[in-house]
């Protein structure tokens, strides 16, 4: 078992995970010309672009969670506690201001300075390159609480600082001054923003007002008042409109006109949360929001009467999400039911594929009316507990049957369409207080059956809603809450169970009962295969019993969980039986062998999962998280060895995919892991040839270096410029006098270069002279790779006596050639250094014979090696037209 923890499944990413509560971050981006959303998200930020909202980045994780954000031109500042980090590229921490003793909630980017401000009165002003501490300023919490900072445009160093009291201060950071006290308006402060006009500011308090002050007066411009409670955000349109946006703690957002002095438009519910951020592009009619409800939302300013509406929108689950299933058999969609009421759909091969099906509504005639007197939320349906989906029929009908919680009525959605169908499946003369608990869509997709919390199975036609009849006598299947409904393959049979601690087998059809089955436990849930039969219940006593519904015998037990199992899938093969249970772990059970086969632990409890048809993702939901978490089948990448695990095993904590280690302990263990790194061997086999890493470009023009000099041979010399120096000569003398133009001492020297500048010997022949003594050619070799194509012919040109060598270099050039061939290493390099060398010194060389016998040497081991790689090739293109000719 690897000390990862799975042997089976490895994390790989999350979905669904969009934003916080934490306001985002704009940046605008000058050579893309394009702007970027930064949105927190837990322990780490991610990066969209505004005009698809596609993630472009996801940074480091941090120790902690990010409590605020704030960006500039080149980086991104996150703080967690009392930490202040920078990211460059989105990604890397490159630097960490530590200094702070309490909490940082405010962050403020000014130039090459940073001001952030904690909960316990501390403002600190940072170097952003140094990371050293420029100013420091503390306020008593109880007199003045920096709740809110805002550089005035225009002003200097200068920062105008809110407090939760009402005053504001402007101060000036460089001379460490407080410039201006401002009175406030008996309310504490919440936002600072400034407007496009200088000395104009939009401040935001805790009881719904919105003052446009002007701080070079101290005057009062205007006020607006909102119903919805504080000022979460103020953001200034500068495209030309005066408008100005508020947002509110129920999700609304407000439009006033700055001209005329009253509201323009409003936008009832466009978070479920608070909204956190909103954010004017620069010079364009669209908003950023963002919110607690894990949604960015992109406004367009296009409508009549200067109304916006929805441009772009990502958005997961704004709470956990309780149900997922694959959707389809191709395993690229999961759909999810989450607490906050919705039916959402994410891809696993990308976010603009990802579906909102949307909330679920008492009554669609009745939401229509919902602007006479009904509220949002008396129209909206509770969360879903249990739902069941087919592709089978779902472009005719509906194709999503669900049950909603305290509620006997089942709901009917369209995928296709995104919407809630047209019915709503409620049996009638059910028992008062009854829920429906369990639903499962027939393989054909015509029918659905459903179960409820007073024992009855009920039979619907999905296309027309219709009742088709109820399992049991009296109606009634079991005499207790219906846990888990099944159908088999071929509309043969019926399977449910029940808190009456038995398993039914019902004709689909005639509605009979054929065989009752006698548990051990009440059971929790249940999972039908249908490809291979086999049926899986969870128990309350926290064990498995998996049942062959054709010979209707229990076939395998498993015990281990020391917990609530639940929810359970099997793998597409029906081998793996995959379960999850409150004790944190996931476990997966070999159904031939009947033995645990990988158990590992995660740090909150799943409480649903489902793999995917084709056998690749597990995903899991979780406790308290709005992600989807995905992990990797390993056995689908390569053999993987599974064993038997004992019944005492101890399972290992497995990390959530999307989660990293703090960036701290990889800064530990990163000098210690150098030391474990795999390092290539230089050459992998004395029979294989190696090929150097320099481009062609470096030897592959040697032997055409004259053809290449004649082709870049200037057409005409250059000519001396016309303009007069800029300092003219003049001649000595009371009497300014420029002096004429002579000749002057250079020009009289001889441009013949005397032969002792020449006779100075270059590093490689030095190199290559110690190399005969060592009888190691890697220097002189290293320095012939760092040459270029010209500087090489003139190394080579310098060995010949004429160039200021001797004839023994010649020599030794020939046996670094041959070490380079012996060896097998850089067999391009050898070929072409030599190929130039006989180019240039074949002449001289063939009068002596000792270098003569060198060369006959050096043939030979050349002959030798092209015999065996032609060899080789042969072998190879022999075998490869087999296989492409014979019949195999």
């Amino acid at each position: 078992m690897p000390a990862g923890g799975s042997s089976l499944f490895s994390g790989f990413r999350v979905l669904g995970l969009y934003s916080n509560h934490v306001p985002h971050a704009l940046r605008y981006h000058l050579k893309h010309r394009e702007s970027y959303v930064v949105t927190a998200v837990g322990r780490s930020f991610h990066t969209f672009n505004v005009n698809r909202l596609g993630i472009v980045a996801v940074s480091n994780s941090l120790p902690d969670e990010i409590t605020c954000l704030a960006a500039d031109r080149m980086l991104v500042f996150a703080a967690t506690g009392r930490l202040i980090s920078a990211f460059a590229r989105n990604k890397e921490v490159v630097m960490h201001y530590n200094g702070h003793e309490q909490e940082v909630r405010l962050l403020l980017p000014l130039g090459d300075q940073l001001i952030s401000a904690d909960s316990g009165g501390d403002v600190i002003v940072w170097d952003v390159q140094s990371g050293e501490v420029y100013l420091r300023l503390h306020f008593d919490p109880s007199t003045f609480d920096v709740s809110a900072m805002m550089h005035p445009s225009t002003y200097l160093n200068k920062v105008l600082l809110g407090s939760s009291q009402g005053a504001l201060q402007l101060w000036n950071i460089k001379t460490s001054k407080l410039l201006f006290t401002f009175a406030g308006w008996s309310a504490g402060v919440t936002v600072l923003q400034q407007s496009p006009a200088v000395d104009v500011v939009g401040v935001g308090t805790a009881t719904g007002r919105i003052i446009i002050h002007n701080i070079r007066l101290d005057e009062t411009l205007m006020s607006f008042t909102q119903d919805w409670g504080p000022i979460t955000s103020l953001s200034f349109r500068t495209d030309g409109p005066p408008i100005v946006a508020s947002g509110s703690p129920q999700g609304h957002i407000a439009f006033w006109d700055l001209e005329r002095h009253q509201l323009v438009t409003q936008h009832r519910h466009a978070h479920r949360t608070s909204i956190a951020g909103a954010t004017f592009l620069q010079g364009e009619p669209i908003l950023v929001t963002n919110g607690a409800d894990n949604a960015i939302k992109v406004w367009i300013f296009d409508q009549e009467g200067g109304g916006a509406r929805l441009l772009r929108i990502r958005q997961g689950h704004s709470a956990p999400p309780t149900t997922i299933h694959h959707h389809g058999n191709d395993g690229k969609n999961i759909l999810s039911a989450g607490q906050d009421g919705t039916l959402q759909s994410f891809s696993t091969v990308h976010e603009r594929f990802n579906k909102n099906l949307g909330h679920g509504s008492v009554n669609k005639k009745k939401e229509k009316k919902k602007k006479k007197g009904l509220t949002y939320e008396e129209l909206r349906l509770p969360a879903i507990t249990a739902f069941s989906s087919s592709v089978t029929r779902q472009s005719d009908w509906d194709g999503i049957v669900a049950c909603h919680r305290d509620r006997l009525a089942t709901t009917t959605w369209n995928y296709q369409r995104c919407t809630m169908g047209a019915h709503h499946l409620q049996p009638s003369g059910s028992r008062r207080g009854a829920i429906a608990t369990a639903v499962d869509i027939t393989s054909c997709g015509n029918f659905v059956v459903i179960g409820s919390s007073c024992g009855r199975v009920d039979v619907y036609n999905l296309q027309s809603g219709l009742h088709r009849g109820c399992y049991g006598d009296d109606e009634k299947a079991h005499n207790g809450v219906v846990r888990g409904i099944a159908t088999d393959t071929l509309n043969q049979l019926t399977l449910t169970t029940g808190s009456d601690w038995l398993l039914k087998f019902w004709r689909f059809k005639s509605k009979k009962l054929e065989e009752e089955m006698k548990l051990n436990a009440a059971p929790a849930s249940m999972k039908l295969h249908r490809e291979s039969g086999m049926l899986a219940l969870a128990l309350d006593d926290f064990t498995l019993v998996v049942v062959d519904i054709e010979t209707r015998r229990v076939v395998r037990k498993f015990a281990g969980h020391h917990g609530n199992i639940n929810d359970m899938t099997f793998s597409p093969d029906g081998r793996w039986l995959v379960t999850v249970a409150m004790d944190c772990t996931i476990r997966a059970w070999d159904l031939p062998s009947g033995s645990l086969v990988d158990c590992f632990l995660v740090a909150t409890a799943p409480v649903s999962v489902s793999l995917s048809p084709t056998g690749d993702f597990l995903a899991t939901a979780h406790v308290d998280s709005l992600g989807l978490y995905l992990w990797t089948n390993k056995s689908l990448c390569g053999p993987v060895g599974l064993r038997p695990l004992p019944a005492d095993y101890q399972p290992v904590v497995e990390t959530l995919p999307g989660v990293t280690v703090e960036e701290t302990e990889q800064e530990v263990n990163s000098e210690e892991e150098e030391e474990d790194v795999y390092q290539s061997a230089e050459q992998l086999g004395a029979e294989l040839v190696t090929l150097s890493l320099l481009p062609e470009s470096r030897w592959k023009s040697l032997l055409h270096l004259d053809e290449i000099k004649k082709r870049n041979k200037p057409v005409a010399a250059p000519a001396a410029p016309a303009a007069a120096p800029f300092f003219l000569p003049t001649v000595p003398g009371l009497t300014p006098q420029f002096a004429t133009q002579t000749q002057t001492e250079h020009e009289t020297q001889s441009k013949v270069l005397n032969w002792g500048v020449l006779s100075q010997r270059s590093e490689f022949i030095c190199t290559l002279e110690s190399a005969l003594t060592t009888g190691s050619f890697d220097q002189p070799l290293r320095l012939l790779k760092d040459c270029g194509p010209a500087a090489l012919s003139v190394e080579l040109n310098s060995l010949a006596p004429e160039g200021g060598g001797a004839r023994e270099l010649l020599l030794v050039f020939i046996q670094m050639i041959d070490s380079m061939l012996a060896s097998g290493r850089d067999f391009d390099l050898a070929h072409a250094y030599l190929a130039l060398f006989l180019k240039l010194h074949l002449r001289s060389l063939s009068q002596d014979a000792t270098a003569m016998e060198a060369l006959n040497h050096l043939l030979s081991r050349l002959e030798k090696g092209w015999a065996e790689l032609q060899a080789s090739f042969d072998q190879s293109l022999c075998l490869l037209s087999y296989a492409k000719s014979a019949l195999l």
